[in-house]
């Protein structure tokens, strides 16, 4: 891990790393250099960071990372809420890396470094002259975590690599959509966040066998893995998943479903019992049809049929505590204004407020060694001069980038 880091309570805090009340967290011991942008690398990095680790967020002098332009801006200062997210918890330091000074001074930083994480196209840290063999020849313990679009080899490598490619090639959109409409993409930055999450884990994998070595992680593949048997079912079965909304082809009814006062509200029936329960519940208990999984499939219209008279004939309220007292799985369709007033996110402190900003709380709790959300997105470069202070070099004085950088 990392050396020449203090230990005490001040310096913790002073270089970013402490957590709840000033304790280090649990990846206190980790340097993460982040010359990633947008959502899937600096994703990853983010993660990292809300556990404890000494995130550096290396960007261009003219602009930075493009989500600080991108989306939602914050009323109160103008800077936007992607940014304040996604930058969340990191020190930023702008360099010019194609300038002598700007490679000098992000060798330094890498040679301090556990963990680089970037997201340029296959080949550009190379011709940089910033390729993993000169990374791991001045730090060999490094893990070099590679987030592009289509991964560091293969007919697409080079490919601009947006999340929406992904979205159409991995069988995403082929299945998202009703019956009679045409491929719908998800209406987030999914396979962004989703491959955030993968090259957060691959990283703490890699860091967990001792080896500096590259991490490839890619959007195309990190969407691919959530798609289930289903490559396996056409391979084996030669069948491909339809498109039906809101279903599902093995489990009915799976659905939405408008209540009487104009409010939706889903439903899931994955277990046998569950199923059994429900059709219970809205009056066809027994009924020989739908008496089994296959059954319940080859009648699934007659079965949604059912179920949005029943829903519909009730009230959003009355549907919710049917379904409570069958012990039977429905959950109303909230938008961000539900989950803003629900108890429940409350008590798990699932949004939480950081410089005043609401953002989602950390993924995930760790009873002996939480982590913590420190700050949001800090002010472009507001850090370079400490955090190279604290590199083994002369001072550096970067010219402005002049050129893009082959994202």
């Amino acid at each position: 891990m990392t050396e020449g880091h203090a230990d005490d309570e001040v310096d913790d805090q002073a270089s970013g790393r402490g957590g709840p009340g000033g304790r280090p967290g649990p990846l206190a011991d980790l340097r993460v250099v982040d010359v990633s942008t947008v959502v899937a690398g600096p994703g990853c990095a983010r993660y990292l960071a809300d556990f404890g680790a000494d995130v550096v967020k290396v960007e261009r002098p003219d602009g930075g990372d493009t989500t600080r332009t991108m989306g939602w801006v914050d009323p109160r200062d103008g800077v936007t809420l992607w940014w304040k997210l996604a930058g969340r918890g990191k020190r930023t330091v702008t360099l010019d890396l194609k300038s002598d000074a700007g490679r000098e001074a992000f060798l330094a930083l890498c040679a301090t470094a556990d963990v680089l994480v970037e997201n340029f196209r296959p080949g550009t840290l190379e011709r940089l002259g910033l390729g993993p063999d000169v990374l791991l020849a001045r730090r060999p313990s490094l893990v070099i975590t590679r987030v592009t679009g289509f991964g560091q080899d293969g007919p697409y490598a080079g490919r601009p690599g947006f999340a929406t490619m992904a979205e159409a090639l991995s069988g995403f959109a082929a299945i998202n959509g009703e019956a009679d409409g045409g491929p719908v993409l998800p209406p987030i930055a999914l396979t962004d966040e989703l491959a955030g999450l993968v090259a957060a884990f691959a990283t703490m994998v890699a860091l967990h066998s001792g080896v500096g070595q590259v991490v490839d992680v890619n959007l195309l593949e990190s969407m691919f893995q959530v798609m289930g048997p289903l490559i396996s079912g056409y391979l084996l079965r030669g069948e491909l998943q339809p498109r039906l909304g809101s279903g599902i082809p093995y489990s009915v009814p799976r659905n939405v479903y408008r209540t009487g006062d104009d409010r939706w509200v889903a439903v899931s029936t994955s277990a046998e019992s569950v199923a059994q329960r429900v059709l219970e519940l809205i009056g066809v208990g027994g009924d020989a049809r739908f008496g089994s999984f296959a059954d319940r499939v080859a009648h699934r219209a007659e079965i949604d049929e059912l179920m949005a008279a029943w829903i519909g004939a009730r009230t959003l309220d009355e549907v919710l505590a049917a379904f409570d007292a069958a012990h039977a799985a429905a959950a109303p369709v909230y938008d961000m204004a539900d989950i803003a007033a629900d108890p429940h996110y409350a008590a798990r402190g699932s949004v939480v407020e950081v410089d005043g900003v609401p953002m989602q709380g950390l993924v995930a709790r760790l009873s002996a060694t939480p982590g913590s959300v420190r700050w949001a997105g800090r002010p472009l470069g507001a850090d370079t001069e400490a955090v190279l202070a604290e590199l083994p070099l002369a001072a550096v004085h970067d010219e402005p980038d002049r050129g893009g950088d082959d994202r």
